[in-house]
């Protein structure tokens, strides 16, 4: 949908231009949005793991970027700017469990959703 950043062009940009913070299984990059709504896109590298695992990290970040992330970018929406932020799974993401992913996809949305 339109909450979505899929086209590869746009995840480079966000990659070049944007700002990046870290957080222990997650890279993050943003950029303001000329949209006026939010859009995530996720980056899931291979790090030497089976389609298997790769997919269930996939769902997992994507899962949580539905529940925590967007509602918290959406809101700054409304008051601030919309950005465009890209989640890159780190080699520690494939080991790490889904609340721990979710834990860290929420301290993504403390710091994005407050108004910069």
């Amino acid at each position: 949908p339109a909450s979505r950043l899929t086209r590869t062009a746009d995840l480079e940009a966000v990659r070049r231009e944007g700002k990046r913070f870290r957080t222990t299984h997650v890279e993050v990059r943003y950029l303001a949005s000329l949209l006026r709504h939010p859009r995530v896109g996720l980056i899931v590298p291979k790090h030497k793991q089976t389609a298997v695992a790769r997919n269930r990290v996939k769902r997992r970040l994507r899962e949580c970027a539905r529940l925590v992330l967007l509602p918290a970018l959406r809101r700054r929406a409304e008051n601030d700017t919309a950005l465009s932020v890209v989640l890159r799974a780190s080699p520690s993401a494939y080991q790490a469990g889904g609340p721990a992913l979710s834990d860290d996809v929420q301290r993504i949305a403390e710091r994005l959703g407050a108004t910069q």
